[in-house]
């Protein structure tokens, strides 16, 4: 009787640990999908690195005209802001602020390079509170480029 009662207990801590292995893998598939973002036929990088004002209005109406053209059949955009351009991001940036919200909120990710933040001595305190952060501005334009993304020079 006592071995049925071991065998027993092994048997549901089993059971147990199986249906919480099971559980958490439907709840993260769930989750995954709910916040993956749906395919995106267009991807495009942007670099910006060129102080204000020069390009600074031209890819903000680059990332609207991108939106209009290829919208409807998915698009993903991404700005690198680094060297000069990293100015564009910083909460004293007052000019370019609501426009630059307007853009994160229709799905463009704005990237300050923290190699550019460093030599700036740039802290994440001094960006807008909706700019990301990539390790190197340039590392990231390659990463991009070797996953088939379209690169574009902002600035004139």
């Amino acid at each position: 009787m006592r071995a049925e009662k071991n065998l027993s207990r092994r048997d549901r801590r089993s059971f147990l640990t199986a249906g919480v292995a099971i559980g958490g893998t439907l709840a993260a598939a769930g989750a995954s999908a709910q916040t993956s973002p749906r395919p995106a036929k267009h991807k495009v990088v942007f670099e910006l690195n060129t102080p204000a004002p020069n390009g600074w209005d031209q890819i903000l109406h680059n990332f609207d005209n991108m939106q209009t053209v290829f919208g409807a059949e998915g698009l993903q955009i991404e700005a690198v802001f680094l060297g000069k351009g990293l100015s564009m991001l910083l909460k004293k940036n007052t000019e370019y602020a609501e426009r630059l919200k307007a853009a994160f909120d229709k799905g463009v990710i704005l990237a300050a390079c923290q190699n550019s933040m460093r030599a700036a001595k740039v802290t994440t305190e001094d960006l807008f509170p909706f700019a990301a952060q990539v390790d190197s501005g340039v590392a990231e334009l390659v990463r991009k480029q070797e996953a088939g993304w379209s690169y574009i020079k902002g600035g004139e």
